[in-house]
Order: C-alpha cells, then structure tokens, then sequence
C-alpha cells in the first residue's frame, strides 16, 4: 500500500526474519495517510529491547530509551526508533508513566496513544490496523482522543499542547469532548518543562490553521504565556484596526513569512499594548511606548520559555522597529545599519504581517514595504557602507594617528553616520582627512 523506504523495509524484514511482528505506528502512518512526506520513521514490534539489540548487532544502536522499551537503529542514514509493544502504567508527574509493562498485542500498544490520528499502524505483511477509527478522523480532518480524553490529559499534559498544535499543522478541528478538556486542564501545562513546551509552541505557529488555534484556544495559550492575557478582548479603539489586541495579533502571527522569529515576533509585538492605552477626546485609541514594553515583556517570556540569547535578541529587535517607518533612503540606510541585514529584511516581513491583519486600507502599505525591500537590495548590490566594518578606514588606522579606547569607537561610528547621511565619501582619503579636520590628533 505505502512505498517505504529501503531502511524501513530492512528493518520490518529483519524483525518478521527472526519471528516477530512488526508495523509502523504512529505519525509516520498519519502523514502516508495524508500523502506527506514523513519526517521519520517508528516501529512497533513484540521483540524485547535485548532482542531487538540483538537482530541488529550488525548495526549501530543507541539505548536512547531502553527503560521504556525503545532502541534506536541506525540503518544507512536514517535512524529508527524500535520500541516493544507495551502497556503504560500509572503516571506520576503528568508527563512519563513510573514503569512500562511489556505486551504482545499491537492493540494494547496502540490504545496508550494520544490521538486516533496517531494510533494507526501498518506493516506490508498486515496491512493497516486501525481499531480507533484513525482513518476515519483523518478523512474527517478531526482530532479525537484514544479513549478517555480527560484520563489521556491527566496522564500527560503535554498531550494538551499537542492537540492544538497538531490542529495548526494539519488544519484539523479538535473533537468537542477533546477540546472541552484542552480548556478544563490547561492549567496543567505548568507542570510541563519550558524546553517542551518551546518546542511544541514553535511546531504551532508554523502552522496552516494558526490563526484559528490561537483566538480558539487563547486561554490555553495564557497558562504558559501570561503575558499575552490582558490581550485577549482588548479592543483597540483605533481608525487602523479592526479587530482586538490578541486577535489582530494571531491573525498577524498566520499573515507572517514562514520565518520562525518572524512568526514569535508576530505572537507578542503587541502585547504591552493594554498597560499603554489611553483614549482621546475623540475616542481614538493610542498606544504610546507600546513597542518597547512589548519587547521587555517578550524578552522575560522568551528568557522563560528557555529560547536561546541569539534568537531572543532578534526577536526584541524586531518588535522595538516593528511600527518604525521606513521610506527614505537614509531612513533605511539608517535601521539596516542598527539591526544589521538580515534582521532588517525580517522587519520588513514584520511589518507586511502587521499591515495584513489591520482595516483593509492598511495595505496599501505592502507596496511601499516592496519598494522599501528593493531600495534595500540595492544598497547592498552597490556595496554603499551602512556598517563599521564597511568603512574605508578602521581602528588600527585610527591607533596608529594616536587614538585610544573609546574614543576610537565614537570616530568611527561618526563617521559612518556621516557617510550615511551622505556628508562625506566613503574613501579613505576623505575619511582620514575629515578625522584631522573634525578631532584633535595626538
């Protein structure tokens, strides 16, 4: 039925060789199912975890989870996970059962899934087997729990996290027994580690149905981005938009490039707004200084959620600019020299998103941010200076004239404010010269 690959087949070979049984299961079947290509591959099998280590004593294997039964198999260049049909048992901590009991039937080892779209398994030899009506979800671009959904989120509450994300990648609605639950435990997501969470929340608002997931499941979103709570209804009073804080926000997250900074940029640009609104005599809406509380608030959430210092960094950047104008030459000149290029062409993503997701006037803007986005790519072709390092001269030249220190760094910066401002050329001769000419040399 599915053409699999050449590493995938020798390892359900070798399994069923030895004497046993063993399917593919799990999202690898899902995404055949739905015709995409799958990101890996794992196999279900009633060999034990020594057994298993045995069949492929000719292959590299890797103990990454023997505790719970599983062993990885490195087979050309792929790795597989091989895990023995099992039985969870009682959970502990809200993530990880205390101990696995091993099982020879594949259907026990399919009702300890998450979701029916993930409990189907298929191997060459028996085909599909699928007792939950995984298929039939699929078809219906559904996502229900195996079982009881409230005992499925009470055994591991990243499963809550999963669901809306699995419904922002594949464009699925969530089942209404499933989702009643997502809502009445989400507060159990505290108990989840920053890391997983992180990654799960960057698998979401890549995703095709991310703007539905985010205004749907908004108060889930606020249990590990509190931040972003008084967001939600705020309604911004304002001639430029036509929807609240939290869903012009969304909606900007699913109008941004498929650039993950860009995208979390998206997610908390505005989320300082409430604490700076206030309201004219007209009844017009402002957000004085908004930018920059919403770059603290998402530098604290980012710093929570365990994101690395680089992407944090850019993505603070990107919301203390995201409504700064950008049309002259200079101007431009200007914010690529503060934010550097590639951050600055992520401004311009950002700033198409945000026009996006405001009153239909606001496009009219996209235009310009084309023209803006040309007028850089120029700049750049023609090599114009818009660094430090780009200037004609640098600080040894400066040392050997008998500067010091800091004042090495001010000249210099100076000077490229200078040539950005088109004061002066960018050559060496005039540099220099302007240097005698504007400071005391030693």
């Amino acid at each position: 039925m599915f053409k699999l690959p050449e590493p995938v087949v020798i390892a359900l070979n070798k399994l069923n060789a030895n004497g046993f049984e063993s399917f593919i299961v799990g999202g690898c079947v899902r995404d055949l199912l739905l015709k995409r290509i799958p990101v890996d591959y794992d196999i279900a099998t009633n060999a034990l975890p020594l057994q298993i280590k045995e069949i492929f004593s000719e292959y590299r294997t890797i103990d990454i989870g023997i505790k719970h039964g599983t062993v990885a198999v490195i087979i050309g260049e792929m790795q597989l996970e091989i895990t023995t049909y099992r039985v969870d048992g009682k959970y502990i901590d809200k993530r990880h059962p205390s101990n696995v009991i091993y099982s020879a039937n594949i259907a026990e080892d399919l009702s300890r899934r998450d979701f029916t779209i993930n409990s189907i398994a298929y191997s060459p030899q028996h085909g599909i087997v699928d007792i939950f009506d995984g298929q039939k979800h699929i078809t219906q671009r559904k996502i229900v729990c195996v079982g009881d959904a409230k005992l499925r989120f009470q055994e591991d509450a990243l499963r809550i996290l999963r669901a809306i994300r699995f419904s922002s990648q594949l464009g699925f609605q969530i089942d209404h027994e499933t989702s009643a639950q997502i809502h009445e435990l989400s507060y159990n997501l505290l108990d989840i580690s920053s890391e997983r969470i992180h990654a799960e929340l960057d698998k979401l608002i890549m995703g095709s149905g991310v703007f539905s997931v985010l205004t749907e499941y908004s108060d889930v979103i606020a249990v590990f981005l509190p931040e972003i709570k008084d967001s939600i209804g705020f309604e911004q009073h304002s001639k430029y938009h036509k929807y609240d804080v939290w869903v012009h926000s969304s909606l900007a997250v699913a109008c941004a490039s498929q650039d993950r900074v860009v995208r979390l940029a998206m997610l908390l640009h505005d989320s300082g707004k409430p604490a700076c609104f206030t309201l004219d005599e007209n009844g017009f809406g402002h957000f004085p200084n908004h930018a920059d509380l919403s770059a603290e608030l998402a530098k604290k959430a980012l710093k929570r959620l365990k994101y690395d210092n680089k992407t944090i960094e850019e993505i603070v950047l990107l919301i203390q600019y995201h409504s700064h104008t950008l049309k002259s030459k200079k101007n431009i000149k200007r914010i690529m020299a503060k934010l550097g290029k590639k951050i600055f062409f992520k401004l311009i993503d950002v700033q198409k998103a945000d026009a996006s997701a405001k009153m239909d006037f606001c496009l009219e803007k996209l235009s310009e941010l084309e023209e803006v986005e040309q007028i850089a790519k120029k700049i750049i072709t023609d090599n114009e200076c818009i660094s430090v390092s780009e200037l004609a001269i640098n600080g040894y030249d400066l040392l050997n004239m008998g500067f010091k220190g800091k004042e090495i760094g001010f000249i210099l910066n100076q000077l490229l404010s200078d040539v950005i401002d088109g004061k002066i050329n960018n050559s060496k001769i005039v540099l220099l010269e302007n240097v005698v000419e504007k400071y005391k040399v030693l």
